[in-house]
This record gives C-alpha cells, sequence and structure tokens, in this order.
C-alpha cells in the first residue's frame, strides 16, 4: 500500500513476533560466500533491503540458492567470479558497504550500484579504509567499482562508530596479509565480530578507558559452515514498544527480540523514562541474546538524554523514540547524532519538521534536536519520501493524535518490516 490514513487508536494488545533482523539477515547471506561448506539461514528477514544482499551474492558465484518455507540453503562457490553486470544495492547501505569489504580481498572486480536515495549516501567512509589497505576503489558515492586483489592489514582509526564501515573492514581482512584492527572512538553494534568469531575467525577485543573499542582481526582463508536462525530485530521492536508505551492501557508481549547490548539502547532510554518493561525467556542463540519484551502502557514519562556512546547502539530507533519524547514532561536532548543526516533522509530535519506540523515544539542542532513535551498530537500529512523509518515512526505518532494522519508513500516500509502494517492491525485487534 502506496498510502495509509490513520486515526487514533485503542489499547494495542496481544503478542507478534517482530520482523526479523535485517543486520543479521544481511550478514547471513553475505558471510557465506566465505563459508567452506553449505549454509542454510532459517527465519531470515525477508524484504527488499536483504533481497538485495542475497542477489548479490548470487551474483558473486554462490553455486546454489534453494528456498522454501524452513529457510535458505546457500552453497558457495570454489571460486568467486565477477559479474557481468552491476551488482544493485537498491536502497541497502548495509549491502554496499559490506559488499566493498568483501570483494576487496577477493580476485573479483564488480561495479556496485543503488537507488536514487542510496546514491547520496557517503561510501567514501568505507573506501578510504580499504583503499589503505591497497584496494582498488572508484567512486565516493555510488555507482562504486572495486577491483579485488592482495591487501595488507591495517590499523585504522575510525572517525565515528560504525558497524557498517567497521564489518567493511574486518571482511576484507579476512584474506589480507597481516593482522586488520578497526578502533572506534565507542563501541557499534558487534553482531559481524561475534559471527565471525563463531565461524572460527581469529578475533580479539579491547575495550579501553577513554571509551574506545577495539577489533583485531587475523588472516582466515574461510569460516565454518553454518545453521543459522535469524531473531527478531529490536530496531523494528522499538515501533511496538514505543506505541504499547503511549496509547493508554495498552500492553503488548514481543516475541524472541534481540537484546545485544550494542543495539537494545532504547532499553537504557526505557530506563530513563520510567516506561514499564520486563524481559522474560532470556537466553542465547547463535551467538546473540535473545529475549521477550513485555511492554505496557506508563503515564507520568520522564524526558530523556541520547548523547555519546548511546547513539550508536540505538541510532535506527532515533525517529520514533523522538515520538516518545512528545510525550515527556519536560525536554527532551538528542545529542552526536550527526549520522542521521545522511540516512535515506536527513531524519534530524524530516523528523523535526513534521513533529512541528503536529504540535511539537522542536529546536533542531546539527547533530541532533531538542523535544518538549508532552504535547497533544494533531494529525497531518507525513511524506515518507523513500525513509522506511519515517513511515513506521509517523504510524505510531498517528496512534495518539486527533484526528486523521496521512502517511504518503509507506510502500517503503518493504525495506525492513514488509509486516508492520499486518502487524499494526494485529495489536489493534483488527481496526483502523
Amino acid at each position: 500500500m502506496n498510502e495509509w490514513i490513520l486515526r487514533s487508536s485503542g489499547p494495542l494488545r496481544g503478542s507478534i513476533r517482530p520482523a526479523s533482523d535485517k543486520s543479521l539477515t544481511h550478514r547471513a547471506f553475505l558471510f557465506a560466500g566465505f563459508a567452506d561448506g553449505p549454509c542454510f539461514v532459517r527465519g531470515a528477514l525477508r524484504s527488499e533491503d536483504t533481497q538485495s544482499s542475497l542477489d548479490a551474492v548470487r551474483s558473486l558465484g554462490l553455486d546454489a540458492v534453494e528456498e522454501d518455507a524452513a529457510g535458505v540453503r546457500l552453497v558457495p562457490s570454489a571460486e568467486w567470479r565477477s559479474p557481468g553486470e552491476a551488482i544493485d544495492c537498491g536502497n541497502s547501505g548495509t549491502t554496499m558497504r559490506l559488499l566493498a569489504g568483501a570483494i576487496a580481498g577477493m580476485p573479483v572486480s564488480a561495479t556496485l550500484t543503488g537507488d536514487a536515495s542510496l546514491s547520496r549516501r557517503p561510501m567514501k567512509r568505507v573506501a578510504e579504509p580499504l583503499r589503505l589497505m591497497g584496494a582498488d576503489i572508484h567512486g565516493d558515492f555510488a555507482p562504486i567499482t572495486v577491483r579485488g586483489g592482495d591487501l595488507k592489514g591495517i590499523e585504522y582509526h575510525l572517525p565515528m562508530a560504525s558497524a557498517q564501515v567497521k564489518s567493511a573492514i574486518l571482511l576484507a581482512g579476512l584474506h589480507a596479509e597481516g593482522p586488520t584492527v578497526a578502533i572506534e572512538p565507542a563501541a557499534s553494534r558487534d553482531h559481524t565480530e561475534r559471527f565471525l568469531k563463531g565461524l572460527g575467525a581469529r578475533i580479539t577485543e579491547e575495550f579501553h578507558l577513554d571509551g574506545r573499542h577495539s577489533v583485531t582481526l587475523q588472516p582466515t582463508e574461510r569460516l565454518a559452515a553454518y545453521d543459522f536462525t535469524v531473531p527478531a530485530d529490536i530496531s523494528s521492536a522499538a515501533f511496538w514498544m514505543v506505541a504499547a508505551t503511549l496509547v493508554a492501557d495498552s500492553e503488548v508481549r514481543l516475541e524472541g527480540v534481540n537484546v545485544n547490548r550494542t543495539r537494545s539502547g532504547i532499553l537504557d532510554v526505557f530506563a530513563q523514562c520510567g516506561v514499564n518493561v520486563r524481559l522474560e525467556n532470556e537466553r542465547f542463540e547463535n551467538y546473540e541474546p535473545v529475549a521477550d519484551l513485555i511492554i505496557s502502557a506508563t503515564p507520568n514519562l520522564k524526558p530523556f538524554e541520547i548523547s555519546g556512546d548511546l547513539v550508536p547502539r540505538l541510532i535506527d530507533e532515533i525517529p520514533v523514540l523522538a515520538v516518545l519524547a512528545t510525550q515527556c514532561d519536560g525536554t527532551t536532548i538528542i545529542r552526536d547524532a550527526r549520522e542521521l543526516r545522511v540516512k535515506e533522509t536527513d531524519r534530524i530535519a524530516t523528523v523535526a519538521m513534521y513533529l512541528r506540523a503536529m504540535g511539537v515544539g522542536v529546536e533542531t542542532f546539527d547533530d541532533g534536536m531538542a523535544i518538549t513535551g508532552p504535547r497533544a498530537l494533531t494529525g497531518d500529512t507525513i511524506d515518507a519520501a523513500g525513509d522506511h523509518r519515517l513511515a513506521m515512526a509517523f504510524a505510531v505518532a498517528s496512534m495518539i493524535a486527533e484526528g486523521e494522519t496521512k502517511i504518503l508513500n509507506a510502500h517503503s516500509v518493504a525495506t525492513s518490516y514488509p509486516d508492520f502494517d499486518k502487524h499494526r492491525r494485529t495489536l489493534q485487534g483488527g481496526s483502523n
């Protein structure tokens, strides 16, 4: 559906399993190219973004990709091949950045393209360290051409905490000469380190007193084959977590959610606000901590602050957390989030613009915003403009807004959460 017309919601009730983890699905598809045997991926997120990664590994020479109701079976080839045409990464920055690192260390070449939104997003942050390792890369924005070959491990200080940049460096380092070291100013999501370590790569980590995080990878010729089950994505769960908090008399159970500490900064925000949330059935699955989350409506919310090393732990949740801030009693401050300027949209500018249109006082900074609440929201017209998280965040806002909220270009949610509207209707009891 390209357009949603939404009204305020009654209580949200019930249990759902949110969309499978997008970050882990990308990795489960891409890492199969380095494995020493067939791999099986269960519960993968089937979205436009992850399809880009699956199509990419096909084009680079996976001998067979079989899909059925149980999952996806991927069989790596003995040798990668250079594709005959450009690899289309669609809207997926993760696909393009991780793929650039993977290709850089292999004896192949490929041109990576994307849609108009992805073509505006910066790739120099990945190309620069890969060039220092010896890769031949043309282009700092898509399309980029990567000619892989002999690389040397380097020690690279990332200017910002970025799991995508770190992962690209580590994938290139698998076949580099000597160790590869990636040093971040703060720890970003660590799915790549956990996954590679679980598959036999020699990885060590160090957390420095000044907050920096370093990862050292020794060359690894082949990774072990794997049977991987993808947990639910906390970034997708976040929309229902905020909705259940704000809509009166709600209680929602979200099953099998990845609660990796490098991703679960939203739980820290909820602690600041005093939100009613509890974790049940905590366990480890495929190197990752998983739990069921139970969230119920919470009155008298306190304002919160997001800054520093909390930012990389919830960067994708900031649009919906800005909606949460509209109902907190006081001023919420979001800082150190300049990365939001170069997402699918300028999320600082667009979130602020539409919150103001709905009646909220918002001050913007170069690296964030200040939101003063609580404010009664009034429905308005929101153009998601190709940004899936914008569409879903304002769908949550509509649940507590007076009147009608119209969300244009709502089809963008297919990049990460194709069942979002279905799950909305389930939790609302089929209404609206």
